[in-house]
């Protein structure tokens, strides 16, 4: 007997399963569905809420997590125990983002290295993938909520700059989330699918989306063809958005009052509330001349002229970016069919005016900007379930295709469901020093430990020149034919040693075997992050304990004996976290061994620098 599901709240019948799509976003984040009866694209809400959810998330001190506006109210108050713009560490090293680490509130960890960047809360750590996962599994609740029915399927935007690392980062977001990501797709993409540009095969157009959100910005130039979505360019600011609108109405505020930011930074009960007057104020100049409140008894006025003045040169930022990104795109602004709004801010008249003489055209804002991205990836949700059969969809991977690493782990280099011919590459390096060889084993599956995915093939890449640890560079290169033939290649980039090996079509595989594997994976999701997340961190301490021994042997004589038996302890002390079952501990006591050695590490440098400096003049 066949079951069938009906939505209690509408009396509707309900497909078996439902695929969403999901935005998640740097400062808001939402889900939508095909609706089963309208067939209409819709956003996800609670009667008379929003459909967007603040990507914010609290930690209190009971260690409960929230997620969305309860979050979002505790940004002042309790700074360090709540993140906010996860998005922007997904994938990311610190290096990569220490010219900007003081505009996160809390604990981004420096451990000086290009490893993934982590969180500290108290005495736990969390990886962006982590704190990502919180707010899906927040949306993921939620579209239950309200639809009534599970939901283990979706559909996940992305930034079209998005590498392949942090695209895979999403991914393992999603799973740890309890979904599964069937498809990444680029946010410009999802906003075009949704105004149904693309949507008929015959069509050849060269879009512009223009995405001005809360805190990012970015212009992605796309070629249709076919129904092939192809980016030809890129072009933004991670740091500009309508935060910054706040920001110039705050500054403008303060500037007529007589006061300073110092006074902000003493008083952050009243830094909030001026900057949501200021966000008030922003909104209601979108449709009237003039805006006039008070705040503790005083009156906040701004007139529009006034307001356009102040976000003039936000925008005209924006506006660079289009003229690069054309300019990368080796097009004209004439050669442009159509512009697509997309993000909150967009709302601006300003922007809108702006954006539209630049290109000498009419943009398209009639979707809503805030849910335009979450309504492509609807859409394409409902492609992938097959009951759009206008668009052509490409062959795809069934399973994920990686190799292993340190720890046995697995590296996913083409995740599951890429379209095929599909090819990507990435760079390892040796572990030892003078190591001359470096074994290659292909894994399929969607299991985060090699041991519980499918071994394919292996090959051994000889003859790397001995080099010290670290120094070599292996890109290790995948690729898949039309015939979903697999070539995997091993190159040794500063010796140019090379070695690769055919895999032969879908490797065998019967549907129940696919069944089973991709039930597996989400099973077994938070056990298999959980165990990666203490391989990864052993990985890191076992590399650190080799450095900072090599260090000491080295510089013994300019080393104090505090110094000596302080670091000892440290080691001893990392060494005994390595065999215990705890994360957190061993990121705790990497922490302390690299305060410790940091101070004495960097004057040994200077000390070295200064002798090989003497008598040379630069």
């Amino acid at each position: 007997m066949a079951k069938i599901a009906i939505n209690i709240a509408t009396g509707s019948l309900q497909q078996e399963e439902m695929i969403v799509g999901i935005d998640l976003g740097t400062t808001n984040s939402l889900v939508a569905i095909i609706h089963p009866e309208t067939k209409q694209a819709v956003a996800l809400k609670e009667h008379n809420t929003s459909s967007l959810v603040p990507s914010v998330i609290h930690f209190d001190e009971n260690g409960n997590i929230v997620v969305g506006e309860e979050a979002k109210n505790q940004l002042i108050s309790q700074p360090q125990n709540t993140i906010f713009s996860a998005k922007r560490l997904m994938g990311k090293s610190y290096d990569d983002i220490k010219t900007n680490a003081s505009f996160f509130s809390y604990k981004v960890i420096d451990d000086n290295t290009d490893s993934l960047v982590k969180v500290q809360v108290g005495s736990k750590f969390y990886t962006p993938i982590d704190l990502s996962s919180f707010i899906l599994k927040e949306l993921k609740q939620r579209a239950e909520h309200i639809l009534k029915t599970p939901v283990n399927k979706a559909v996940i935007t992305v930034p079209a700059y998005f590498n392949d690392a942090q695209r895979q980062a999403t991914r393992d977001a999603g799973k740890l989330a309890g979904l599964d990501v069937l498809r990444i797709v680029n946010e410009p993409t999802a906003a075009s699918l949704a105004y149904g540009i693309g949507m008929n095969k015959e069509e050849e157009k060269t879009i512009a989306v223009y995405d001005l959100g809360g805190g990012t910005f970015d212009i992605s130039i796309l070629k249709i063809s076919n129904g092939v979505f192809e980016v030809l360019s890129t072009n933004g600011d991670t740091y500009l958005g309508g935060d910054d609108m706040d920001k110039a109405i705050v500054h403008y505020w303060l500037e007529k009052a007589g006061l300073t930011e110092a006074d902000l930074v003493s008083n952050k009960e009243f830094a909030q509330a001026l900057r949501l007057k200021a966000e008030e104020a922003k909104i209601a100049l979108s449709s009237q001349e003039e805006f006039i409140s008070e705040l503790n008894g005083d009156t906040l006025s701004l007139s529009k002229a006034q307001f356009e003045t102040l976000i003039q040169p936000l925008v005209d930022k924006t506006v660079t970016c289009c003229k690069n990104a054309l300019k990368d795109a080796e097009l004209k602004k004439q050669d442009i069919d159509v512009i697509v709004m997309v993000g909150g801010s967009t709302r601006v008249p300003l922007v809108k005016q702006s954006i539209s003489n630049f290109f000498g055209k009419p943009v398209n804002d009639s979707v809503n900007p805030d849910e335009v991205v979450a309504l492509g990836a609807a859409i394409q949700s409902d492609i992938l379930a097959g009951n759009n059969k206008d668009v052509l969809l490409l062959d795809v991977t069934p399973l994920s295709l990686g190799i292993e690493t340190m720890g046995g782990l697995m590296d996913v280099l083409i995740p599951r469901n890429s379209k095929i011919p599909s090819k990507a590459s990435r760079q390892y390096t040796t572990q030892k020093d003078g190591q001359g060889g470096m074994r290659i084993s292909v894994f399929q599956g969607e299991r985060d430990m090699v041991k519980d995915n499918r071994r394919l093939a292996e090959f051994n890449l000889t003859g790397i020149p001995g080099m010290p640890a670290g120094l070599p560079k292996v890109e290790v290169s995948f690729m898949i034919n039309a015939d979903g033939i697999l070539s995997v290649k091993a190159k040794e980039l500063r010796s140019g040693v090379e070695q690769s090996i055919d895999v032969k079509s879908q490797y065998g595989l019967t549907d129940e075997d696919l069944e089973k594997m991709l039930l597996d994976s989400i099973t077994h999701a938070k056990d298999d992050i959980a165990l990666r997340a203490l391989v990864e961190a052993r990985t890191e301490a076992e590399q650190l304990l080799t450095t900072t021994e090599k260090f000491i042997q080295k510089n013994t004589a300019l080393l104090s004996k505090e110094e000596m038996i302080t670091t000892a302890a440290a080691m001893q002390a990392l060494q005994l976290a390595i065999t215990m079952e705890d994360k957190d501990l061993v990121h705790t006591k990497i922490e302390e061994l690299n305060n410790i050695s940091r101070p004495y590490a960097e004057r040994i440098m200077d000390e070295a620098i200064a002798v090989a400096m003497k008598g040379r003049t630069v």
